[in-house]
């Protein structure tokens, strides 16, 4: 879970309603430095530097141009800590201002400077040690969220939390998109660098436990060896019936304790971390033939029919007289119509290449949730975009307003976005978590490498695809 600190930063006067002026003056010094100097620096990547100078250079308006600088290498300056273990590369990656490592947070950390690995050999092996480390992790706890560096470390979980907690791990979790990440991230290497090495037999084994951990949270041979109860006053922490969740009707989907916000979900199948499970599946049977691993393809292959073919039967709901995708349901023909900020999500389904922008249920599903019909899109003086019950309501997470730009296709919805979130940075210099929609000063988390990092990939994406809206 991430800690829910909500902290009113004052940053700077006259800063009211949804389009300000934008540019910023800190005592005479417009935009001043606010990034990690480079002596603090946890890693440093030429190649990232580079296309950092010549984006920030290149960008007309120079607070974009400026929360690029800080925010693309927010990753790389504040969180990875790189190593060789045992003659293999070993990253461990914190989330920011909590230190344990997310398997969904570090990848996604990590995704955008993929494609710099061929020119930076020592980039590519700190993204191979973010796999290597990934499958450790798997290996210790497939059911566990995030974990230690430590292994020996208990979680500050511990009294509280009911649910078989193993030294190393940080919070225990359930949640399908833990999973589904670091496959991700290991197609995503492999397709960039051609480096089939990191598939040996330590991450294979933690591939056959995602596979296990899926089918037995299928529950169609009862509700498996895992559950969660939590001694809070933060509702969402908790799973009702004994934690194991309220019931479902086996269907082939399966079974998310938790979203990917690590609040708990009210109906189990939790659809767009099952579209994601059929992406990953279906790349992790990609891989499991290149390297021969017969049983591996095989079983993917079958996992990802299997709740592809459960998904068209139930992931469908209707609102208004049309068709759209569920946020949750549960089998007895129960829904949740929803979407939340944190990725998978409903908006986030083309990114994760679980469907084309274009798809019809898509665009019907995607006017939904970014309409005040959703009851987690707000909308107010500071902005507009979907939050989360992880921060109440009333709070608009920059993720969700970044994944909108990358989603679309509209030129003016674009700009509308990235109006937004050089707005939400509040004079900081860097994306947060979430802010209040009618006051950008109220934000949570001043330190947020997977917004930033996020972010960083959407300046990236409008720079080399659609450049003049960077003026």
């Amino acid at each position: 879970m991430h800690r829910r600190n909500f902290i009113g930063m004052t940053a700077m006067a006259g800063l009211s309603g949804i389009a300000p002026k934008l540019g910023m003056t800190f005592g005479g010094n417009e935009f001043p430095v606010v990034r990690t100097a480079p002596s603090g620096r946890h890693f440093t990547s030429p190649a990232i530097e580079k296309i950092i100078n010549e984006v920030s250079g290149n960008i007309k308006n120079k607070e974009l141009a400026w929360l690029f600088n800080n925010c693309f290498p927010n990753t790389l300056d504040t969180t990875v800590d790189f190593e060789i273990i045992n003659g293999k590369p070993d990253t461990y990656v914190i989330t920011g201002d909590i230190d344990a490592m997310w398997l969904r947070d570090s990848s996604a950390q990590v995704w955008p400077y993929l494609s710099f690995c061929k020119e930076d050999a020592r980039l590519q092996q700190m993204i191979k040690g973010v796999i290597n480390r990934q499958a450790k992790f798997i290996s210790l706890d497939p059911y566990a969220n995030a974990f230690y560096k430590d292994p020996n470390k208990i979680s500050e979980w511990k009294e509280t939390d009911d649910t078989l907690m193993k030294p190393g791990v940080h919070e225990r979790k359930w949640e399908i998109d833990s999973l589904c990440y670091p496959i991700r991230l290991s197609y995503g290497y492999w397709k960039t660098t051609g480096d089939n090495s990191v598939f040996d037999k330590e991450w294979q084994h933690a591939m056959e436990l995602a596979i296990q951990t899926f089918r037995q949270q299928q529950r169609k041979h009862g509700k498996g060896p895992y559950k969660f109860q939590r001694k809070t006053y933060w509702a969402t922490d908790g799973v009702a019936l004994g934690g194991y969740g309220y019931p479902v009707k086996p269907d082939g989907l399966i079974c998310s304790v938790f979203r990917p916000s690590d609040d708990a979900t009210i109906f189990l199948y939790l659809i767009p971390s099952n579209f994601f499970a059929v992406v990953s599946l279906n790349q992790l049977k990609e891989i499991a033939a290149a390297i021969g691993n017969k049983s591996l393809n095989e079983d993917a292959a079958a996992l990802a029919d299997e709740v592809n073919q459960a998904l068209k039967k139930h992931a469908i709901a209707s609102f208004g007289g049309q068709q759209i995708f569920a946020y949750e349901v549960n089998g007895f023909g129960s829904f949740n119509l929803m979407d939340d900020a944190n990725v998978p999500s409903l908006l986030s389904l083309p990114y994760l290449g679980a469907m084309s922008v274009n798809d019809k249920l898509y665009r019907q599903t995607r006017s939904y949730i970014l309409s005040e019909n959703n009851p987690f899109f707000f909308k107010g003086t500071a902005g507009e975009g979907i939050g989360s019950p992880h921060t109440l309501t009333d709070t608009i997470w920059p993720i969700s307003i970044t994944m909108r730009a990358l989603t679309s296709t509209n030129d003016h919805e674009i700009r509308h976005c990235l109006k937004m979130l050089q707005y939400s940075n509040a004079g900081t210099g860097f994306i947060h978590e979430s802010f209040n929609k009618n006051d950008v000063k109220d934000f949570t988390r001043k330190w947020f490498a997977w917004a930033n990092t996020l972010f960083g990939e959407l300046i990236l994406k409008i720079y080399r695809e659609k450049r003049y809206l960077l003026d």
